[in-house]
């Protein structure tokens, strides 16, 4: 993907014309008084001291964004990575704008792919201004000084890169600044740089919202309708009244919920369980799981929507019953939590004339507005100050800013003169929805003269981005397709005749959301675990089949080929130890490519995962280590939840409450993994969702190989699958 960019929309808002003396940032992210800081454009500054401060406009919630956009800086200013700091950007769409959004988020594991040019440009640029600022200095001719481990350097004249910030803030930027030939990288591309978060992390320096405590703060946590839907009627917070430290109660004026305030966490989450409260549950989901998933199954019958632009339904319908044989697959998914390690939280207090907001924020420029509208307030005056965040998985993406909405309106019940503390437990996490939806899949494949002539592949689920203020990001005009449901789907790159994609979306007041990979988590298991068993019915070896399929030679087709052959390589396909059994699966999420092999034993009937070998195209590897990290991340979570993990319902509320009944990938349960990233001249693409979803169906076909069990009931415990 290539990303055009003026000067004009790279610097604007910069503080480049003059020296910026009276602003720097802590560590954490939060700004706080300094002196000696140049402002070279929105995203380098230079302390002079010869610090250079990197500003991140997507934050940190794991997935390595401090370490690859500061390796990007640090690569065009040929700085010193030991004297390079990150810093989390104030909220401002106009200055740190998600390129693919239009406003500020991190998410769809677009932080490198939209900001690789954005930053290595921005640092080329206060590279040339430091240069000249140099050369006149020493009044030699700019082509005379090299920059190398932040020192410029021309003949006998020495200076780091702060000694020159104060007079580079002065000058005018190049309006195409020229940035490094790839074979001039010395830090993208270098394996085990070390990461920018570690030493915060590991040395409790690192901020996160959980650590936010200010003067005279108060907790709040929420007590929520039982039901999705539900809306409150009353409730008598009397026998709150004796727990120590409980403050009050007050319902929101949305009817959802009441907000209960404590002196501390303790305190409030007390106070809670001594509230009763009634509900309403007219316009509630009142459906038990089997009720839910049935309904969903029935949608399959008649598509609502055909999601392959040309397709003919009644073509590929008839195609598939003239077929010599046909393959049938019907596939359930079960609703699925995010469950980040940090439960969702957030502190706001008042300013002069707004709030402050303390959030491991991932929308900011959805937060900003929202609670601007909620409270009244100029946008001006709501100041994000975003620090790390334990995990989110797409949970702190919400299009209503949903968490921080509440805090708000706590807030705003209690006098808008206190600083409040939201707090979501574990429980409320599990129980509180904005789940992966529950989706149903349904595939007939016609195979004739020995190969497929026909596939009809039928979806059901609520879709996530439709009605939302991002739907006009990812459905094409006019189009009532939501492209998050089929994604992966509708779009293969297998070269597959006669395709329809049906959909229809399902109706229930349960919230869903973007899960780790979105509408790939299920359509990639669909897909690669229906070709396993095409494969299978044409006597062909699933690798060299899958080869077939993506030998029509266009970019993906061939991309995709080459990390599902590396991945076969490297794995030994064919060839498992004894008493072992492989499975494969390759899949294309977030323009990266994907392919894994899941080696498992089976002893006394129960699987044991033993070696994951995953191949990953991701375009140029500017952190390779965060590469691998996040491949192995994306495997350990997908197998979790494809193992044992599922939401389920009795009469619309949810059984599970925490880790013991929706329990999380175990160290016993983590396989070996191996990494190997595609040596590439491309531009980077996504790490931190596509290494999900080729693991589930690899697995599953792997389960087939051992035992002869075709997996369509996620998860899979629920398919009759033990786990050692």
């Amino acid at each position: 993907m290539t990303i055009q960019t003026t000067r004009r929309t790279l610097l604007k808002g910069a503080a480049a014309t003059s020296m910026a003396l009276v602003i720097g940032m802590r560590a954490d992210g939060s700004f706080a008084a300094a002196s000696g800081v140049a402002h070279m454009n929105p995203f380098v500054s230079i302390s002079d001291d010869g610090v250079v401060h990197v500003i991140l406009k997507h934050f940190e919630m794991g997935q390595g964004t401090t370490t690859g956009l500061a390796t990007l800086v640090a690569e065009e200013l040929d700085a010193d990575w030991n004297r390079v700091a990150i810093h989390f950007a104030p909220a401002d769409n106009e200055r740190y704008k998600n390129l693919f959004f239009g406003a500020q988020g991190t998410g769809g594991s677009t932080a490198m792919a939209n900001s690789y040019m954005q930053y290595r440009q921005a640092a080329a640029a206060a590279r040339a201004v430091l240069v000249q600022a140099a050369a006149e200095a020493w009044n030699v001719p700019a082509s005379e000084i090299s920059i190398t481990a932040s020192m410029l350097k021309a003949g006998n004249n020495r200076a780091h890169l702060g000694e020159m910030a104060a007079k580079a803030a002065t000058l005018t930027a190049p309006e195409n600044p020229s940035v490094k030939d790839p074979s001039d990288f010395r830090l993208i591309g270098l394996d085990h740089l070390p990461r920018k978060d570690s030493h915060l992390k590991t040395t409790g320096l690192a901020t996160f919202a959980l650590d936010v405590k200010l003067p005279g703060m108060v907790y709040a946590v929420l007590l929520r309708s039982p039901r999705f839907g539900g809306k409150l009627t009353s409730f008598d917070a009397s026998g709150a009244n004796s727990v120590p430290g409980f403050i009050g109660a007050k319902a929101l004026p949305t009817g959802g919920a009441i907000a209960v305030y404590g002196k501390n966490t303790w305190a409030a989450i007390q106070a809670r369980d001594a509230i009763t409260a009634d509900w309403d549950f007219s316009a509630a989901e009142n459906r038990s799981t089997d009720e839910l998933a049935d309904y969903h199954r029935s949608l399959l019958d008649a598509p609502q929507f055909e999601a392959v632009e040309g397709a003919d339904r009644a073509a590929t319908e008839a195609a598939v019953a003239a077929a010599d044989t046909v393959i049938e697959a019907e596939l359930n998914f079960p609703f699925l939590a995010h469950a980040p390690m940090e439960p969702l939280n957030c502190v706001i207090e008042p300013t002069e004339n707004g709030i402050r907001v303390h959030d491991g924020c991932q929308f900011p420029g959805a937060v900003k507005p929202t609670l601007a509208h909620i409270l009244e307030l100029d946008p001006a005056n709501v100041e994000i100050r975003t620090v790390f965040a334990g995990g989110s998985f797409g949970r702190r993406a919400t299009t209503n800013a949903d968490y921080q909405a509440e805090a708000a309106l706590a807030f705003a019940l209690l006098g808008r003169k206190t600083p409040v503390k939201v707090v979501w437990t574990r429980e409320d996490d599990i129980k509180g929805g904005y789940y992966r939806p529950m989706f149903a899949h349904r595939v007939k494949v016609g195979l004739k003269d020995g190969r497929i002539a026909a596939w009809d592949h039928r979806v059901a689920g609520k879709p996530i981005i439709k009605g939302t203020p991002f739907e006009s990001l990812v459905m094409k005009p006019g189009s009532q397709v939501d492209a998050t449901s089929v994604e992966g789907v509708n779009d293969s790159h297998y070269a597959i005749p006669a395709m329809s994609v049906g959909l229809s979306d399902a109706e229930t007041p349960v919230p869903v959301l973007w899960w780790r990979s979105v509408g790939h988590t299920h359509t990639a298991f669909a897909m690669e675990t229906v070709v396993d068993q095409v494969a299978e019915a044409l006597g062909k070896d699933p690798v060299a089949y899958r080869l077939e399929l993506l030998s029509g030679g266009d970019k993906d087709q061939k991309r995709l080929a080459e990390v599902l052959k590396l991945a076969a390589e490297k794995a030994g396909w064919g060839k498992p130890a004894a008493g072992r059994h492989q499975g494969i699966a390759v899949h294309k999420s977030f323009s990266t490519y994907v392919a894994e092999v899941v080696e498992i034993s089976v002893t006394d009937g129960a699987v044991k995962v033993e070696k994951v070998t995953c191949a990953v195209d991701c375009g140029t590897a500017v952190n390779p280590d965060v590469i691998r990290a996040q491949m192995e991340g994306g495997i350990g979570y997908g197998l979790g939840h494809v193992m044992r993990n599922q939401i389920t319902m009795t009469d619309g509320e949810v059984d599970q409450f925490n880790f013991p009944d929706y329990e999380p990938l175990r160290i016993t349960d983590m396989p070996a993994v191996e990494v190997h990233i595609v040596a590439s001249s491309e531009a980077p693409t996504g790490v931190g969702e596509p290494g999900v979803p080729p693991v589930g169906p690899a697995l599953a076909n792997a389960i087939y190989a051992a035992t002869g069990t075709r997996v369509t009931q996620l998860p899979m415990t629920e398919n009759g699958i033990a786990f050692a």
